[in-house]
């Protein structure tokens, strides 16, 4: 499966029929608590993210939550 990832295409090497996006989120190498995803232009709620499944061709932006001062 080939989607983009905040502009780039990624292929994604699992079972293509049934792509989690939280799956997606941790084959990638992303921690839930620090992160906000958009998929195709709406804002995901990370509560939602075990039921959301990609398809190919999607569009994901990610945004890392830094904290600081």
């Amino acid at each position: 499966m080939k989607i983009r990832v905040n502009g780039e295409e990624k292929k994604i090497d699992l079972d293509q029929e049934n792509v989690l996006l939280s799956t997606a989120l941790n084959h990638m190498g992303y921690k839930p608590n620090t992160i906000v995803v958009e998929l195709n232009n709406l804002i995901i709620n990370s509560m939602k993210w075990e039921k959301v499944k990609l398809k190919d061709g999607d569009n994901l932006e990610i945004v890392s939550i830094v904290g600081g001062g």
